[in-house]
């Protein structure tokens, strides 16, 4: 369903799964009525259908922007662990932060 939404098509619905989307747009221009097109609540599946495909494709984007955040957070608390260690025992701890990222 997400590729008929990313494309800009209508999600076909029961009994239109052999059409592609132009095919039951000629149909419907040519004064067939495809699977209930005047019914309000087939409709409203519609949309809803359509509206849970942009959730789903919002939900993956903000898993991914939270993903790389926490990577950035845990880069950097890592990075001052390092330099935490480093001044408090020294270089001679064997713990250089130079030595470390190469």
């Amino acid at each position: 369903m997400a590729a008929f939404v990313q494309s800009g098509q209508r999600i076909p619905r029961r009994g239109e799964v052999g059409l592609t989307s132009s095919e039951i747009d000629n149909f419907e221009s040519a004064g067939y009525v495809m699977s209930g097109n005047r019914h309000a609540r087939m409709n409203a599946v519609r949309i809803r259908k359509e509206n849970q495909v942009y959730t789903a494709e919002e939900k993956a984007a903000l898993a991914m922007f939270n993903y790389e955040e926490n990577k950035r957070k845990e880069a950097k608390i890592l990075d001052d662990m390092k330099r935490l260690v480093h001044k408090t025992l020294g270089p001679d701890a064997g713990l250089d932060p130079v030595e470390e990222e190469g």
